[in-house]
């Protein structure tokens, strides 16, 4: 087991990644879909990596919420993590979001907290260069996707 001041040196907590995968559902949602929601019959997975690609938080929402409702939620389910000497670490210095999460009234409760939010500007041309950093949160879901256990339940 890591010490957690072992855990506070192998977490790059220069930035943080966030993006989401989408999954079927276990079980299916309602029938009749209640107006105006369509029913749910896949499951989102919202995860928040630090620079290295290791899990920070993790949540699991109805496949029909959009991404970007889920920023502050998850960037507050940042757990603290000790380290050697001071207080406990919960906030990366910058957040890293792709195009889903482009809305200033979302960017601004991140910038309050503390984080620098670099996030991929809608209706701009790709090849913002975010990738370069962003493939870390691809990797991990992708690692997460293995474990069919995890993905069924």
């Amino acid at each position: 087991m890591l010490h957690t001041g072992m855990l506070l040196k192998k977490l790059d907590w220069s930035r943080a990644v966030i993006d989401s995968s989408h999954v079927r559902a276990a079980r299916r949602g309602p029938k009749r879909a209640q107006p105006g929601r369509p029913s749910t019959s896949r499951q989102q997975y919202p995860l928040i990596v630090d620079g290295q690609g290791i899990p920070l938080a993790v949540s699991l929402t109805g496949g029909n919420r959009n991404d970007v409702t889920r920023l502050m939620p998850l960037l507050n389910k940042i757990p603290p993590v000790a380290g050697l000497v001071g207080r406990h670490r919960r906030r990366p210095d910058t957040l890293l979001a792709d195009r889903g999460h482009d809305h200033d009234k979302y960017r601004r409760p991140v910038w309050a907290t503390g984080v620098k939010p670099v996030i991929a500007r809608r209706g701009v041309p790709h090849g913002s260069g975010l990738g370069v950093y962003r493939w870390v949160v691809e990797r991990t879901i992708a690692w997460l996707h293995g474990f069919r256990r995890l993905r069924i339940r």
